[in-house]
């Protein structure tokens, strides 16, 4: 059994023989947690999946360590570079160029390979992209689908495509600028112009926007724009029909009552019940 025990939090931190996977901003430098701060400006190592994005935090916050470069291009060689770090009794910090470091780059190799090795791994918490834009959203978050960035094989798509057709989850995607508008076409084809969607750009910075309501508006919002930026897409997962209602009517009913007793309209009652459980607005509707 492998047992990972979090001593740092009685410990002064960094600690020595640990890797610590650090969350930065996806945008707003001040984002960074001061736990961050410290742990990156005391950590004998950092390694970064973009030094440049290194470089401005440490900028911004007025400190310098040593780099290394870690990313999908040569993560191979450097893990052993990383593995021996650590033995030496080093301690390491593993950054993404945004974000929480393992989601969608190559930290998941780091990190069962370091644990396989017995050394013990921390994580920092920081922002998250796909997160971020699912709170946003107003979408069921209780439960959802990571799919990280959309497939660039047209087959993986067409399968990717179908999949999130049929579930009833919010899906969370990442996509490129130069893609944006490729997909929306796509999903609007496979999904219907209806199904409700938000895309996410420029998360936490300056130029900041969340657009939807539906595929259709979107295309439309884009269509004589030049897209630029990070983009998360965020979809509602496949309505409910009214088979599926039966089981809850009555309950149903009577929040629909109680919202409309607290001060809300019907209309406004039946859009929230509607988007709380996934199900069509006038289904909500007609049970007042």
């Amino acid at each position: 059994m492998n047992i990972n025990l979090p001593s740092s939090h009685k410990n002064q931190e960094p600690e020595s023989n640990v890797l610590y996977i650090v969350g930065t901003p996806i945008g707003n430098l001040n984002d960074l947690s001061s736990r961050a701060i410290n742990i990156l400006k005391n950590v004998c190592l950092i390694a970064c999946e973009d030094t440049r994005q290194t470089k401005k935090i440490m900028s911004k916050f007025n400190f310098t360590n040593n780099l290394i470069s870690f990313n999908k291009h040569n993560s191979l060689n450097k893990i052993p570079k990383i593995i021996n770090n650590l033995n030496s009794g080093k301690s390491v910090a593993l950054v993404s160029d945004a974000g929480m470091p393992s989601i969608c780059d190559p930290g998941e190799d780091l990190i069962r390979i370091v644990k396989s090795n017995k050394k013990r791994v921390i994580c920092i918490p920081g922002p998250c992209a796909a997160i971020t834009a699912l709170v946003s959203s107003g979408f069921p978050s209780s439960k959802f689908t990571f799919e990280g960035f959309f497939p660039k094989k047209s087959s993986e798509r067409k399968k990717l495509l179908l999949e999130i057709n049929e579930n009833d989850k919010t899906t969370i995607l990442f996509e490129s600028p130069h893609r944006l508008k490729k997909s929306l076409r796509e999903l609007k084809q496979y999904l219907g112009g209806e199904r409700e969607i938000q895309v996410s750009r420029e998360l936490t910075k300056k130029f900041e926007e969340h657009i939807g309501d539906n595929i259709n508006e979107v295309i439309n919002y884009f269509e004589e724009k030049e897209v630029i930026g990070e983009i998360t897409i965020v979809i509602k997962g496949k309505i409910q029909t009214n088979k599926n209602l039966e089981f809850d009517k009555f309950k149903l009913k009577k929040e629909l009552h109680d919202l409309v007793d607290a001060g809300l309209t019907v209309s406004q009652a039946s859009k929230y019940l509607a988007k709380k459980n996934n199900l069509i607005k006038s289904i909500i509707y007609n049970l007042y």
